[in-house]
């Protein structure tokens, strides 16, 4: 299994304030994506500060409270979701997945809690 890229991803209702946060802690913004998941939009910004950390945020109406997740980015996913399955991570949605024409995601949750945003993305 290949992984391209991991780094925190924060789920949140306050998206503004978490950025103005990690900006303040020298973090840039790289770029910015809106998907949709079960009807609902979720903006998603990237940043990076000056020694190659990345973290993401992103923008998320309706949850109780703020989650961190661990991105992963992986070069097959079908591989990354079936090595973590047999480990015992389960995906919270059963095996839906959220699928764009420039990614394909979905949380796994691990046996003791912690959880992976497992993506891939997808060239055109």
């Amino acid at each position: 299994m290949k992984i391209t890229s991991f780094n925190p991803l924060i789920l949140t209702k306050d998206a503004a304030a978490a950025r103005a946060l990690f900006e303040e802690l020298g973090f840039e913004k790289r770029h910015e994506i809106t998907i949709t998941s079960n009807g609902k939009d979720i903006t998603t910004v990237r940043m990076k500060n000056e020694g190659g950390f990345y973290v993401d945020i992103s923008q998320v109406d309706g949850i109780p409270q703020d989650m961190t997740l661990i991105r992963m980015n992986v070069s097959d996913f079908a591989e990354a979701y079936e090595f973590l399955k047999s480990k015992g991570f389960t995906n919270p949605r059963g095996d839906a997945t959220v699928d764009t024409k420039t990614n394909k995601s979905c949380m796994m949750r691990s046996p003791s809690g912690f959880a992976f945003d497992l993506c891939q993305h997808i060239k055109e």
